[in-house]
């Protein structure tokens, strides 16, 4: 069913999208998009030793409640050495184009509070369940996060947001159709020109693409390879440790019945 807003309401609404939009924009100006550290510039990552994967899990039916997780997975074993699930309040609404507002917050602090308790077990890199610059503004979840953490930072989407003329479905499919073996990709193309991501078939088995962005303090380039370099499966293994985790502390925590 359709909810009306109130004339009052969709004021105080556009009000809070023009802040938030002065935000991401504000945020925008220090984000970094290319790579920063020793590790990246070498192909076998040399000196990466930890990566983060963030998630939130939803409850169906429940627009509310959900469990935030962070995992921690070593590099190149891809083992988890550190993983933290709770349960979080969203009292900020979904609005697209605006996600980060909503998560972001939770798995920052997530950040803040293993810093504190193990430094030695802080990511180097994060992956986010989302995207970075290919977004309609060209700050999405994984850029927001990367920019408040000042963690280098990639966005990995199962879904193509369908922005800056991203809209062709039907010549994308054609393109995916031509992404034979694990590790094939082409870019993203803007309207504008502007390479916004690439669409990456991460494994031999996997029939659909992932779409990967840069977050912050990381190239296009690296952040692909270093995506495939991730994925057993389809979803790069610390976004889909977070992600099994999380769902797994809402099956054995919250009553569904």
């Amino acid at each position: 069913m359709a909810v009306v807003l109130r004339e009052g309401e969709c004021k105080d609404e556009e009000l809070l999208l023009r802040e938030w939009e002065r935000q991401q924009m504000e945020l925008k100006e220090q984000m970094i998009d290319h790579d920063t550290e020793d590790w990246q510039s070498n192909e076998v990552f040399e000196g990466l030793e930890r990566i983060g994967g963030v998630d939130l899990s939803y409850i169906k039916g429940d627009e509310v409640n959900a469990c935030a997780s962070l995992v921690v997975l070593n590099y190149p074993d891809l083992k988890v050495v550190y993983e933290e699930c709770w349960m979080v309040c969203l009292t900020t609404p979904y609005i697209p184009g605006f996600l980060a507002f909503r998560e972001t917050p939770f798995l920052e602090e997530a950040l803040k509070r293993l810093q504190l308790k193990d430094p030695s077990l802080l990511p180097q890199v994060i992956f986010a369940d989302g995207n970075g610059i290919l977004h309609h503004r060209e700050f999405g979840v994984a850029c927001h996060l990367g920019v408040l953490t000042d963690l280098p930072c990639v966005g990995v989407a199962k879904n193509l947001l369908h922005v800056n003329g991203l809209e062709e479905k039907y010549l994308l499919k054609e393109k995916a159709k031509d992404l034979q073996k694990g590790g094939s990709a082409f870019s993203l193309v803007g309207s504008s020109g502007k390479v916004l991501g690439m669409a990456l078939k991460s494994c031999e088995k996997s029939t659909k693409p992932i779409y990967v962005s840069v977050g912050h303090r990381i190239s296009l380039d690296t952040a692909l390879r270093l995506t495939h370099s991730c994925c057993k499966y389809r979803v790069p293994e610390p976004i889909r440790q977070a992600d099994i985790r999380s769902r797994e502390y809402i099956r054995k925590n919250v009553n569904l019945s």
